[in-house]
């Protein structure tokens, strides 16, 4: 799983936590803050930002292909059917993290996820009305002043919980508010917050 990762230094300057990893360059230009409005991509973030808890997202990161493979490209209706024997066999696969209560909790929000898009509409419906139906943005000086949790992660912690989701604490919310871009975090020095 491992993979040689070797520094890039293109002269750009980005957030402070991007580093010169060719993964997180990538990930950070094209996808973290950039709005979301797509369930299956919501699904998807989701089930990662649950996944990394107790982790590093680097550790996520790198195993995101084997994640979409074992998780049916992140389709929330076929993860809803999972079975106990596909949990088991997922519990054996090696391209993601092998934790019953992860893989338990990512069929559970599944089924919770689909249940939120049946009284909404859309998922994308549901999780925009907490920060307003538009981006929050933040203007941070530098990385150190981000936070790890805001009021609208822990009213959005709160109501997913109610709502039958698993691993979706304040932290977890927030980290996946900043991925899906309905905060933007940016520091006021990086590149790309003028595209976002």
């Amino acid at each position: 799983m491992t993979k040689h990762l070797f520094p890039i230094d293109d002269g750009k300057t980005r957030c402070g936590w991007v580093g010169g990893k060719p993964h997180f360059i990538t990930y950070h230009d094209r996808e973290w803050g950039v709005p979301i409005h797509d369930d299956r991509k919501h699904f998807e973030m989701l089930l990662l930002e649950g996944a990394q808890a107790g982790l590093t997202w680097e550790t996520i990161l790198l195993r995101r292909d084997g994640y979409r493979r074992a998780f049916e490209e992140f389709d929330p209706k076929k993860v809803a059917r999972f079975t106990a024997k596909k949990k088991v066999v997922l519990l054996k696969n090696p391209g993601i993290i092998r934790n019953r209560l992860k893989i338990d909790s990512a069929v559970t929000n599944a089924q919770a996820f689909l249940a939120v898009q049946e009284e909404f509409g859309s998922f994308d419906r549901y999780i925009w009305q907490f920060v307003g139906g538009k981006p929050k943005v933040n203007r941070w000086a530098k990385m150190a002043q981000v936070p790890a949790t805001s009021p609208e992660s822990e009213a959005l912690s709160k109501d997913l919980k109610k709502r039958g989701f698993r691993f979706v604490g304040s932290t977890i919310l927030y980290a996946y508010m900043q991925a899906a871009g309905l905060v933007n975090d940016h520091t006021i020095d990086c590149f790309t917050r003028a595209r976002r």
